[in-house]
C-alpha cells in the first residue's frame, strides 16, 4: 500500500529505462483484463478478471503472485470500492494513496456539537474540534504518484481501474526490493522486507508488525468474493516462514513500546497526553484515576478522528483540547497510547461512559468521500480490543464494545449534539469476526433479534456525505432502517430526543434517530411477511428482513420489560446514584431522566446490572476527588441506535 518516508536509492540508467519498458509492456499486458476504457469496472468483467490480474502484474514485475495477492488483502481484502478513496486517501485494491486528491480539499461535515467531557458538575468544554492541516503529506499518503512514475500509468487510472492498481502495487513491491539490493526471487519467503517497506511507516516495529500480517495471511490463505463480484483465491502455505533478517537494511527509526498497555502482536508507542494546568483554575486533558481499582472498566468505545494521524496527535497533546486513550492509524495500523487505563479520558460526551471506558480514535472521516477502513487498521484495534478485553474483564459484545454513536446523551439537552461515529460504513460484523466473536442465529425462534445485514449486500441510500441533501456515493453498510409501518413508503420512526420539535427522522448519515446496527440486539415486536418489528425508543419499529436476503437472525438472551401495575418507566442516559449516597463534601448529581419513556407491554434487551455510579473529580489536585456507589442499580439496554439504563426498581428481567 504505502511507500516507506526513506528516500529511495537512485537508479541507473540501464534501470530506469528497464522500468518505462516495462510500464508499457504492463499497460498493454494488464488492462484488458479488466476492461481497457478508463471508465471500466471490475463490474463489468468476467468473475475471474481481477485474479488474473494478479498473475499478470506479478509476472511483469516479478513478484511472487502470493506475496502481491497477500499485500493486497490486507489492505482492502481485495475490494476495488469501485473507485472510492478510503479514509486515508487509498485507492483500489492494493490501497494506492493519493491523499491530497482525495482528502485535501473535500468537505466533511461535524457529526456533532458535545461536551465531551459530558460532566454536568463543570462547564461544557468545547474547544475548536478541526484539526490543523498538514503542511505536507508524508510518502505513506502518496504512493500513487510514485506507482505512477514506475509503471507509466496515469494517475486517474490507478485510482479508478483495478487491474492498473494492481500493477501499480507490484511495481512499488518489485522497486522496494531493488531498493534493500535483494533480487527479484521467486520465493515469496525472501520478501519481508520489501513487505514491510510497502507498509510506509517509518519505523522497524511498524513495518515489521505489518510484515508478519501478511505473512500470517499467506500462511493461511485465502478465499473471497469482493464487492464487484471477483472471485479470488490465495492458496495457503502454512510451512512459510519468511527471512524477517531482511528488513535491517531498511534504514527505519526505531520506536520504543515502553510505557504502553498494548499487546506484543501491535505496533505501539507513547505519546502521552498532557495533564495540565492552564489559565486560572482550569486544566486539561483528561482526569487522573485509579482504575479498575476503585472503579470498573465496562466499556471499550470505538471512535473516527475525522482528522489526519499527524493532525490529530497534535491536538492530543494540546492541554486545552479532550482527550483518548489511543490512536490508530489506517495506513499501517500503527497505534499510539495516550491516557493510561487507570485515568479517565474525555472522549464520549457523557462522564459516566468516560468514567468506565476505554477510548480507541480511528484515522479516519465518517462522510469523507465514501468510507472505508484499511484490513490492517481493523486487525490492530481488534488485537487491541482483545487484549484490553482480556486485561480488564470487558465482554465481547454490542453492549459493551460502543461505537460513539451508540453513546446516549447523559441529559436531555446533550442529544441532538452527541457525535455520530464511526457511522454506518464501520464493518461491526468483520470487527467481531477478527475478535473472534462473530455474530450468528442463537435460536430458531426467539423473543430477540440480532441485527445482522451482508454488509456489501446492504447499501441503504444515506444524503449529505458531501453536500447536504444529494445522496451519498453506493455503500456496503453495518445499518438497517427503521419505518413505523411494513412499508418503505411509511414514514421513519420518529426520536423525540434528536427532535424535540417533532420533526421526521431523515436519511443524513450522521441522522441515528430510525436505524439499528450490526450485533445490537432488540426484543422482538412483531413479524409480517418479510418485515420484522422491534421495540426502539418506546415505539414498534419495523425493518425489511426477507428470508432470503435476512438483515437479522433470531436470538437468546434477557430483557426487561415495566413491572406490573406501571403504564410506563422513565429511561436515563447515565447510571448516577441516588442523592442519599453521596458523602459531605461531593455534590449532589441530578438522576434526570431523558424525554423517552418504556411503555407498559414493551420489552428491551437488557446488559449489565449495575449500582449507581459517579466519579467526582473537578479539580487538578486529585485530593477531593472521590468514587460515589449507590445502592440504587441500574439496567443497561438497548433502547433505540443508543444504549440506555433504566432503574431496576422499576422493571422485571425475562427470558
Amino acid at each position: 500500500m504505502h511507500w516507506s518516508a526513506t528516500e529511495p536509492k537512485r537508479t541507473t540508467g540501464h534501470r530506469r529505462a528497464r522500468r518505462t519498458a516495462g510500464a508499457v509492456a504492463s499497460a498493454a499486458l494488464l488492462l484488458p483484463l479488466l476492461g481497457a476504457a478508463p471508465s471500466s469496472s471490475a463490474e463489468e468483467s468476467p468473475a475471474t478478471g481481477l485474479q488474473r490480474a494478479f498473475a499478470a502484474a506479478a509476472t511483469e514485475y516479478h513478484v511472487p503472485q502470493s506475496v502481491l495477492l497477500a499485500v493486497s488483502y490486507l489492505q482492502s481484502r481485495w475490494d476495488a470500492h469501485a473507485g472510492a478513496p478510503s479514509v486515508s486517501g487509498g485507492y483500489g485494491p492494493m490501497h494506492l494513496t493519493d491523499a491530497r486528491t482525495a482528502i485535501a480539499g473535500a468537505p466533511h461535515h461535524g457529526d456533532g456539537t458535545e461536551d465531551a467531557r459530558g460532566d454536568s458538575s463543570r462547564p461544557a468544554l468545547l474547544p475548536d474540534t478541526k484539526a490543523p492541516k498538514d503542511s505536507e503529506l508524508p510518502a505513506r499518503l502518496k504512493t500513487l504518484t510514485r506507482a505512477a512514475d514506475l509503471t507509466g500509468l496515469p494517475a486517474e487510472r490507478l485510482r479508478t481501474d483495478a487491474a492498473a492498481n494492481v500493477a501499480g502495487g507490484a511495481a512499488l513491491l518489485a522497486a522496494a526490493q531493488r531498493d534493500l539490493g535483494e533480487p527479484l526471487s521467486a520465493d515469496a519467503a525472501d520478501w519481508y522486507g520489501a513487505v514491510a517497506r510497502f507498509s510506509g511507516a517509518d519505523d522497524t516495529a511498524t513495518a515489521a508488525t505489518y510484515a508478519d500480517d501478511v505473512y500470517e495471511v499467506l500462511r493461511a490463505g485465502e478465499e473471497r468474493t469482493t464487492d464487484s463480484g471477483q472471485q479470488v483465491t490465495l492458496a495457503a502455505q502454512p510451512g512459510l516462514s519468511p527471512d524477517t533478517a531482511r528488513l535491517a537494511g531498511a534504514g527505519l527509526r526505531t520506536v520504543s513500546a515502553e510505557g504502553t498497555e498494548c499487546p506484543r502482536t501491535v505496533s505501539c508507542e507513547w505519546i502521552p497526553a498532557p495533564y495540565e494546568e492552564f489559565g486560572e483554575g482550569d486544566y486539561g486533558n483528561h482526569d487522573l484515576g485509579d482504575r479498575p481499582v476503585a472503579q470498573s472498566i465496562k466499556y471499550i468505545v470505538i471512535h473516527d478522528t475525522e482528522g489526519t494521524w499527524d493532525g490529530v496527535l497534535n491536538l492530543v497533546q494540546d492541554p486545552t483540547y479532550v482527550s483518548w486513550n489511543y490512536t490508530l492509524r489506517s495506513t499501517d495500523g500503527h497505534i499510539a497510547q495516550h491516557v493510561k487505563a487507570k485515568d479517565v479520558a474525555w472522549h464520549a460526551g457523557n462522564w459516566y461512559i468516560n468514567a468506565k471506558s476505554i477510548g480507541l480514535e480511528h484515522e479516519g472521516f465518517l462522510t469523507a468521500p465514501d468510507a472505508w477502513y484499511t484490513e490492517e487498521m481493523y486487525r490492530a484495534s481488534a488485537r487491541l480490543v482483545k487484549y484490553l478485553s482480556r486485561k480488564y474483564g470487558i465482554p465481547l459484545d454490542r453492549q459493551h464494545i460502543l461505537g460513539h454513536d451508540n453513546v446516549p446523551g447523559p441529559t436531555t439537552s446533550t442529544i441532538p449534539g452527541m457525535h455520530t461515529d464511526p457511522g454506518p460504513y464501520w464493518d461491526w460484523q468483520h470487527y467481531f469476526t477478527l475478535l473472534g466473536h462473530p455474530f450468528h442465529r442463537t435460536l430458531r425462534k426467539g423473543g430477540l433479534v440480532t441485527v445482522l445485514p451482508d454488509f456489501d449486500a446492504n447499501q441503504p441510500v444515506y444524503t449529505g456525505c458531501v453536500t447536504k441533501g444529494e445522496p451519498c456515493a453506493t455503500h456496503g453498510s453495518s445499518e438497517v432502517r427503521l419505518y413505523s409501518r411494513p412499508d418503505v413508503n411509511s414514514p421513519l420512526i420518529q426520536d423525540i430526543g434528536l427532535y424535540p420539535k417533532g420533526d421526521a427522522s431523515t436519511t443524513g448519515v450522521n441522522d441515528v434517530g430510525s436505524r439499528v446496527s450490526t450485533g445490537q440486539r432488540y426484543a422482538l415486536a412483531g413479524r409480517e411477511g418479510d418485515w420484522t418489528a422491534i421495540w426502539y425508543l418506546g415505539q414498534k419499529a419495523w425493518f425489511e428482513n426477507p428470508r432470503k436476503q435476512p438483515t437479522a437472525v433470531s436470538a437468546s438472551g434477557s430483557a426487561v420489560t415495566p413491572k406490573e401495575g406501571l403504564a410506563e418507566i422513565p429511561v436515563y442516559g447515565r447510571a448516577y446514584p441516588e442523592k442519599e449516597a453521596y458523602p459531605a463534601g461531593v455534590p449532589v448529581q441530578a438522576v434526570s431522566p431523558l424525554p423517552y419513556k418504556v411503555l407498559a407491554g414493551q420489552r428491551y434487551a437488557a446488559g449489565d446490572k449495575v449500582p449507581g455510579e459517579y466519579f467526582y473529580a473537578p479539580t487538578f489536585d486529585t485530593t477531593p476527588h472521590r468514587v460515589v456507589i449507590g445502592s440504587d442499580q441500574y439496567y443497561e439496554i438497548q433502547f433505540g441506535h443508543r444504549v440506555a439504563f433504566v432503574r431496576a426498581v422499576d422493571v422485571d428481567l425475562v427470558r
